[in-house]
């Protein structure tokens, strides 16, 4: 019985796509050899394959061998592809990387670090041995990254990538250089020639978006996203986070809109020179409460995509924290708002209308893409592209780190 072309065309995409499900890396053809399985065409043409060289083998040796097992491990193992040990120890040592890296980045923002000990260790000492560690943890994730499907975990890695570009003239002033793939290096001398007073404000636990906080925020939720489905990068609770970010857009459009600011009219018809403070209050607490709803439930996504935009959205408000004081609404150590309902209606709405007309606006193009990226896009943006590299805004620069 012989083997026709198209049979062994057949044979020869079936193997080949073995070989990459066993090794742990998707292949684009993996649903439809799926569906092959289910519908049993696939182990009819194996066993008919593995049929033909067992009547080779017996022909030849007089001896047969089993092929029903063969068979039922190689279907096997495509329904169930095997992680490869190579895979299996990235992950390992991604996870123990990010909680060492947690510890690194705390003792960089801890006061202490920067004053002189009784036992006669200076600060410049401790600030050198503290950024010693911190580069070794922080090149450990990323190598680890690299060969790791953690994905719930390698899109807040791209995530420090990013922030770690966006800073590398900083970091360079205190000796830490930005490799072209993504790791650090580090200049003692230089570090000591700065100061420590540069590390200590670069890497600052009071300021939420210097450079420290935001490795700190990554690497926390990053050690703690066990819990998401490293299929879709959603966290469960995608659709509160939307419901916020949805919340915010609307909110922020509504306070940048005229129409909120018209002036009243008297009990004749005749327009007042007064604003109707109450309805636009109201739409501010509005609009803090679902910013805080936001941040609260898609600040521990997985999703690249929510992720930076939250940055951009978080980047903008601490900018803009001392007009938005100026009306009543504070900014907190966590990056959350807070409304002061007498301050702001003391405000002078014409002013309001014309901040939010700039940052209002601003915000809710962001809070859009975190509404689209939590819900439309949960399951296909998990911050990789058709050629396996990360697209995450500002990461460009280590597109083929991952």
């Amino acid at each position: 019985m012989g083997i026709n072309v198209n049979a062994k065309s057949n044979y020869s995409f079936l193997f080949s796509s073995l070989g990459s499900g066993a090794s742990g890396v998707g292949s684009s053809n993996f649903l439809s050899d799926y569906a092959s399985i289910k519908n049993g065409s696939y182990g009819r043409l194996m066993k008919s394959y593995y049929g033909m060289a067992k009547s080779s083998s017996t022909s030849s040796s007089g001896k047969g061998s089993d092929s029903g097992y063969m068979i039922d491990r190689i279907l096997e193992e495509k329904r169930n592809p095997k992680v490869s040990k190579d895979v299996q120890e990235a992950n390992a040592n991604l996870t123990t990387g990010l909680s060492n890296l947690k510890t690194s980045v705390a003792t960089l923002q801890n006061d202490k670090t920067y004053t002189d000990t009784e036992n006669g260790k200076s600060a410049v000492d401790k600030t050198v041995s503290a950024m010693k560690a911190y580069v070794a943890d922080y090149n450990n994730v990323v190598n680890s990254a690299k060969g790791s499907t953690l994905s719930n975990k390698t899109a807040y890695v791209a995530n420090m990538m990013s922030s770690t570009a966006a800073n590398a003239d900083k970091l360079s002033e205190i000796g830490v250089t930005v490799n072209s793939n993504g790791t650090l290096s580090f200049s003692e001398d230089k570090l000591k020639a700065a100061g420590v007073s540069k590390v200590q404000e670069l890497f600052s636990s009071k300021d939420i978006m210097s450079y420290g906080s935001m490795i700190a925020s990554r690497a926390q939720f990053a050690g703690v996203s066990n819990s998401t489905n490293s299929t879709t990068g959603s966290t469960g609770s995608d659709t509160t986070a939307a419901t916020g970010a949805a919340g915010v857009k609307a909110d922020a459009k509504t306070l940048a809109s005229d129409g909120l600011y018209e002036k009243m009219k008297d009990k004749d018809g005749n327009e007042t020179d007064k604003y109707d403070v109450d309805k636009i209050f109201a739409t501010a607490k509005s609009f803090v409460n679902n910013y805080n709803t936001m941040f609260d439930k898609a600040e521990s996504s997985s999703n690249s995509g929510v992720i930076a935009n939250l940055s951009h959205i978080r980047q903008k408000t601490s900018q803009n924290a001392d007009v938005l004081k100026q009306f009543g609404i504070n900014v907190d150590a966590k990056g959350r708002l807070k409304i002061d309902e007498d301050t702001f209606k003391k405000s002078d709405m014409s002013d309001v209308q014309k901040f939010f007309k700039d940052y209002g606006s601003s915000i809710a193009t962001n809070a859009s893409l975190v509404d689209y990226y939590s819900t439309t896009q949960a399951n296909a943006t998990s911050g990789y592209t058709a050629a396996g590299t990360y697209n995450v805004q500002g990461s460009a620069r280590f597109a083929d780190a991952f």
